[in-house]
């Protein structure tokens, strides 16, 4: 994607070959790009969210394990990062992925061999995760030309949370059908939840779509029933940070709340993830899958930009008031329309998952 007619990634080596990310805290008002040197800022940006999004999430700990490689290679070293980036972010298992397949590949090498395999296998995840992205969307936008030829109008969309190139390597989930419709000249519309309590639909969502001159409107969390109920919304299409074998689809919190609104008005509902954001070993999402509780400062505070131009933050909250901070909730896979992955559609069941990825479903 472009920022300013200049292509980017979320996370890239410069020609030094340091690694290098969108500092993504001070967007939309403010582009920073912040170098992750060793370890300790891997794990940061993980942590404190420089980084976000569950693709992003594991193409950045794969490179932290390669980062570490250069530094310490040893069987001691390798254990401890794995553990160190793990427990940054419970809940997205593309972190799980990504360091399981930096570990399967590394462990049997000599340390001496590590750090180059390292650095080679970071990058190709990093690759393999833009063409999944694209290849989703090139399923997802057969769904909005379908519409589009249906209606004979514009296609609005409402979206949840950032699932754009800014939670991914590229392209990004839940965008990439509506990036690729864009291209093909297709009139979409977007409706931006502004997704609180870290409003990244407000901050992040909306400045992709804007950069990329997509029509859009920002609407409160609230307000997607109501839009529903009018039939100003064609589908729903979100993101993902965890989907079980059964399709049970874990996301940003409030996304639940979209499912049910889109079921009882009959709007269809799509999930868009590539396949490593498949949990194969859970088949019970709101028994099995950890639930991260983050901050009550995201709740009780909000960051923006004031009059006089510099990035503050705001306490909106009685000073007595405490806060509860559930950052995703689980939406079952019957109010799932479909699956939008880089193999194709599928229903939000173990036999749909297991159509497209039979040799997962095996093991």
């Amino acid at each position: 994607m472009k920022i300013d007619g200049r292509h980017f990634r979320t996370i890239w080596t410069n020609d030094a070959g340091q690694v290098e990310i969108i500092d993504q805290r001070w967007l939309p008002h403010e582009l920073r790009i912040k170098p992750l040197p060793d370890r300790a800022a891997f794990a940061t940006a993980i942590r404190d969210m420089w980084v976000r999004g569950a693709p992003l999430i594991g193409a950045t700990a794969a490179w932290g394990v390669a980062v570490q490689m250069e530094h310490d290679p040893s069987d001691a070293s390798l254990t401890e990062t794995w553990q160190v980036l793990h427990e940054t972010r419970p809940t997205a298992i593309n972190l799980k992925w990504a360091l399981d397949e930096m570990e399967r590949l590394l462990r049997p090498l000599p340390p001496a061999e590590r750090a180059a395999a390292a650095r080679k296998r970071a990058a190709e995840i990093c690759d393999e995760d833009v063409e999944a992205n694209r290849q989703l969307g090139a399923h997802g936008l057969a769904v909005i030309r379908e519409i589009a030829a249906r209606k004979q109008g514009r296609v609005n969309i409402l979206t949840h949370c950032n699932a754009g190139w800014l939670a991914t390597v590229d392209w990004g989930t839940a965008t990439s059908p509506i990036y690729q419709a864009a291209e093909e000249g297709i009139d979409v519309h977007v409706f931006v939840d502004e997704t609180r309590p870290r409003n990244q639909g407000a901050q992040l969502t909306a400045w992709e779509l804007a950069s990329h001159g997509i029509p859009h409107a920002l609407v409160v969390d609230n307000a997607g029933g109501h839009l529903m109920q009018h039939g100003e919304v064609d589908m729903v299409i979100v993101g993902t940070d965890r989907t079980t074998a059964n399709g049970d689809v874990c996301n940003k919190i409030g996304t639940y709340l979209k499912a049910l609104a889109a079921h009882d008005n009959g709007v269809p509902f799509y999930v868009a993830l590539p396949s490593p954001t498949i949990d194969w070993t859970l088949r019970d999402g709101l028994k099995e899958i950890p639930i991260e509780e983050r901050t009550a400062r995201e709740v009780t505070h909000v960051q923006g930009r004031a009059p006089e131009g510099h990035i503050t933050e705001v306490q909106i909250s009685p000073d007595a008031t405490g806060a509860r901070n559930p950052a995703f909730d689980v939406t079952p896979a019957r109010l799932v329309t479909g699956l939008i992955t880089e193999r194709g559609i599928c229903a939000a069941s173990p036999e749909g998952l297991a159509a497209l990825f039979p040799e997962r479903a095996r093991g």
